[in-house]
């Protein structure tokens, strides 16, 4: 496997991608978690709960994305 050693900038964005899909992750279990109401009968607003895991599933593949195209640039050069 070949190694890529990132310069200065890319590593940077490295680690800003890296919280992002840390933070993001986090944050969709907690969310997930809000499926099952804490007590028999609380209410549930499925419609909220389904658009913030929407927006922590596209956080994840946003940081995701960032990652590929960084090692894949520093591959080329």
């Amino acid at each position: 496997v070949p190694s890529v050693v990132l310069q200065k900038p890319a590593l940077e964005t490295v680690r800003s991608s890296l919280r992002l899909l840390n933070a993001s992750a986090y944050r969709l279990q907690s969310e997930c978690r809000k499926t099952v109401p804490p007590e028999p009968g609380a209410a549930v607003d499925y419609q909220l709960l389904t658009q913030q895991v929407i927006q922590c599933a596209y956080d994840i593949a946003k940081a995701a994305k960032q990652l590929v195209t960084i090692t894949t640039r520093e591959k080329k050069q």
